[in-house]
């Protein structure tokens, strides 16, 4: 095997856009620049952009913090964010506890942190322990802000620590455009911290631990669960007993952790619980999803010479929600099997964020659904796999597009006047943020058949999240750790 190296890898030295951009502070750091330890670390550093991106989202939301929504203010100022509308629509502002008195549509511990937050907020003002005056939903919304940006510093930490080359990747999660607008939009970033914990636990060859913040972030959102599925592929293409041991464990811990969460609400509050299910199975063709876009096509003039909009095969199944289910499931079935095949057959075993960025954006490309804040599933993941300044900035580019286009929209279907953008402008905001995912994926791919261009994989490195899977790892060097990294 390889001796791995500790060397930092230095974006501004090693990314063309990354020096680019670091002209605007000075420049790439000098060949006879130290790295020693001194003041700011990398980990500092990216800890300190996080917060600074999440203070920075909260003055973009805070338009909208008073909840005096009037000519339609949320859109105009693209500030709605679901987690004040939601403190009133789920009875939290009544005392309703979710699941037990109020059906809730997330997953139990999403629904769990909205009522640890939202309660004591309606008893304590109800009371007046806080000042009668203060707006229940401006606190709510505060808090669960400061909530959110508490796992968003977890999620950064998470990634720096996963990689001790390359500390530096973590100010492509901390900055990413698309967490300054979307960061506090739902509570994405409950799940996200805690999947970004899994990955690192599992690359510490923790895979107990890592269960468990697999099946706790599952029981805040889905998608945590479909990135099981290449990891227990990739231990099975390791072909050591130690790497499927891990894997069995990892996938028990999640599944009985999960149990743990769920299984006291399914059986106190079954309609409660399962309303989440019940209306994914029910929900339409969602706003830019690969659907609306078919939905949306410009095929014609009508009679009246207005645009004929939307290919045959999918208006008629935006009519008919069962079959256009089963359509969702099946080409994401397909994604799967072409990522299954390629973990097999790949030359080299592709790395697991490569592979997890994958499963995640498949989902998101096939799926009915597709939320404005669901990009911030993919940031860490993007970053893990393929952290390459230009391809990342482009994308994000396109999902700031479709943010302010979507907004736009929004002001016109809800029957708002003024200037607002054309149908058209919409669709091809879709087709943007559609197309540079799947960019992104192409890339990835390309990657994992070509591991020569891999920049993660070079000076010896095999899979930093890999834990078990990573070949670079020796017995030798496990006798002799390297000395830590400053990070």
């Amino acid at each position: 095997m390889t001796e791995r190296t500790t060397e930092i890898v230095l974006p501004s030295r090693s990314d063309r856009v990354a020096a680019g951009l670091s002209e605007a502070a000075g420049g790439p750091l000098g060949r006879h620049a130290t790295l020693r330890r001194r003041f700011w670390t990398p980990l500092q550093v990216v800890l300190l952009l996080t917060t600074l991106v999440f203070a920075f989202n909260w003055v973009q939301k805070s338009p909208c913090r008073d909840g005096a929504w009037d000519n339609y203010d949320q859109y105009r100022n693209a500030c709605y964010t679901d987690v004040l509308a939601l403190y009133y629509a789920e009875k939290l502002n009544e005392g309703y506890i979710p699941y037990l008195d109020h059906e809730v549509e997330y997953p139990v511990l999403t629904g769990l942190m909205m009522g640890a937050i939202g309660l004591p907020v309606h008893a304590l003002i109800s009371s007046g322990a806080i000042p009668g005056h203060l707006n229940e939903g401006t606190v709510f919304y505060d808090l669960t802000a400061l909530a959110l940006a508490g796992f968003g510093l977890v999620t950064a930490w998470a990634v720096v620590r996963s990689r001790e080359r390359r500390p530096w990747d973590g100010a492509l999660v901390a900055l990413a455009p698309a967490v300054f607008v979307t960061a506090t939009v739902n509570w994405d970033f409950l799940a996200i911290g805690l999947t970004a914990l899994a990955i690192l636990a599992w690359s510490r060859e923790r895979p107990g631990l890592s269960g468990v913040f697999f099946g706790l972030a599952t029981a805040a959102k889905f998608y945590p669960l479909l990135i099981l599925g290449p990891l227990v592929l990739l231990c099975f293409r390791r072909r050591t007993p130690e790497a499927r041991r891990s894997a069995l464990i990892t996938v028990g811990s999640a599944v009985f952790t999960w149990l743990v969460v769920n299984v006291p609400f399914a059986i106190m509050a079954p309609d409660g619980w399962s309303k989440f299910f019940r209306l994914s199975s029910e929900r339409p063709i969602d706003w830019g999803t690969f659907w609306y876009i078919g939905t949306h096509i410009p095929v014609g003039r009508t009679a009246d010479n207005k645009p004929d909009l939307g290919l045959p095969p999918f208006v008629w199944l935006g009519d008919h929600i069962p079959a256009l289910n089963w359509a969702a499931y099946v080409l994401y079935a397909l994604c799967c099997i072409g990522i299954a095949a390629l973990i097999f057959f790949a030359p080299r075993r592709p790395r697991l964020a490569a592979m997890a960025f994958l499963v995640v954006a498949a989902f998101l490309l096939t799926n009915k659904v597709w939320s404005q804040q669901f990009v911030l599933w993919l940031v860490p993941l993007a970053v893990l796999a393929r952290p390459r300044w230009r391809a990342f900035l482009i994308w994000q580019a396109c999902e700031l597009f479709y943010f302010f286009a979507f907004y736009q929209i929004l002001i016109r279907v809800s029957g708002g006047k003024g200037a607002v953008l054309p149908e058209a402008v919409f669709t091809l905001a879709s087709i943007a943020r559609w197309l540079s995912v799947a960019v992104m994926c192409g890339l990835v791919v390309r990657e994992a058949l070509k591991p020569e261009l891999d920049v993660v994989r070079r000076d010896g490195v095999d899979d930093p999240e890999g834990g078990v899977l990573d070949e670079s790892r020796s017995p030798e060097l496990e006798q002799h750790p390297v000395p830590a990294v400053a990070t």
